[in-house]
């Protein structure tokens, strides 16, 4: 029987398979649209370097415009405009820091622009040699002063946005030559002068210029820090 059946099932296939329309062509696919180019990251600008000339030896500080945006640009406009030629540093303590950028030889108070916002939540800490933004008890008080760590000073770093005390203090940048001046400044003899009840630096480190590197230019030979004259001694103005 089933040999019976294959024969007639195979010419009652036939028919169909000879006048079956012709199967229509596949469908064209999609042309394939072209992967999206990848996007090419701009390259990240070099860090600005400034170059401090003091009367004790050259400074040179590298600048985070991508931590503290507002205190570099704020620094930077104050370099800009010839604003530190002349100023000092003004106070010393010992294994701490060392501040300057506002007061002049005679120890009075340039005028400054307006104060900037806070930026000390930015991950950076007061480590030995940063350079960080000097402040009032308003954490947004900060104008043209800056103070460079002579030590580890994690204390000083931000912890909340509760207080002034807990804000910290904005770091911006740090020493990359010339760290050995700043030693020399913070062990200067310290006393009352001035306005100031103690802490001012004597004698007085002035500084001299402060200008911003060419980006492609190699850091300029370290000058050897000088040591600071010596004076007369004498009686210390103290003013109340």
């Amino acid at each position: 029987m089933s040999k019976i059946l294959f024969p007639l099932l195979l010419s009652a296939l036939l028919p169909l398979v000879a006048f079956a329309a012709p199967a229509s062509p596949p469908a064209p696919r999609p042309a394939a649209k072209p992967a999206p180019a990848a996007s090419v990251a701009a390259p990240t600008p070099p860090a600005p370097r400034v170059l401090m000339q003091t009367s004790m030896g050259n400074i040179v500080l590298e600048l985070y415009p991508d931590k503290a945006p507002k205190t570099v640009a704020n620094f930077l406009k104050y370099v800009q405009d010839g604003f530190y030629a002349g100023t000092v540093f003004h106070r010393v303590i010992k294994g701490f820091l060392v501040q300057g950028g506002l007061y002049t030889t005679a120890l009075t108070a340039k005028r400054t622009r307006a104060p900037i916002a806070i930026e000390a939540n930015n991950g950076l800490s007061n480590l030995r040699g940063t350079i960080a933004a000097a402040r009032a008890a308003d954490p947004n008080s900060a104008t043209a002063q800056f103070f460079i760590n002579l030590v580890d000073n994690p204390r000083l770093d931000f912890v909340s946005d509760q207080s002034g005390a807990t804000w910290g203090y904005t770091v911006f940048g740090k020493v990359i030559q010339g760290m050995d001046v700043v030693d020399r400044i913070g062990d200067l003899p310290t006393a009352a002068q001035g306005p100031f009840t103690a802490d001012v630096p004597h004698p007085l480190p002035v500084i001299e210029s402060v200008s911003v590197l060419p980006e492609d230019a190699p850091l300029p030979a370290a000058k050897p820090a000088t040591a600071p004259a010596k004076k007369p001694a004498g009686k210390t103005a103290v003013r109340h």
